[in-house]
């Protein structure tokens, strides 16, 4: 335990930050149906995806004054796209700027 605790006080909070929004954004990607194989569509949850979305917007909104435009751009293109692509998943689509996440980021159409 004191091995992992003295590595993890190592590793900058802009590296601790990004690895946790692209694990979020990798567990939404495949709950909106984004997995790559015939599978895919047995993933598709966008009860879940819109948690992991909504989280991951709350991350990255309350995060980027502190991770700089370096690092807080490509997380928001990411979950831009990830809210889009949640739009295109659902049959019955949230009104702008209540889909999942548009609540702290505005809408993305």
């Amino acid at each position: 335990m004191a091995q992992q605790t003295r590595d993890i006080s190592e590793v900058p909070a802009v590296e601790v930050i990004t690895t946790a929004a692209i694990h979020l954004m990798s567990a939404a990607a495949v709950k909106c149906g984004l997995a790559e194989g015939p599978d895919a569509a047995d993933h598709l949850d966008l009860d879940e995806a819109r948690r992991l979305i909504n989280a991951l917007a709350g991350l990255i909104t309350a995060s980027a004054p502190d991770l700089g435009s370096q690092h807080a751009a490509p997380l928001r293109d990411g979950l831009k796209s990830l809210q889009l692509a949640f739009r295109e998943a659902s049959v019955i689509p949230d009104p702008p700027g209540q889909g999942p996440g548009e609540k702290l980021t505005g809408s993305v159409v």
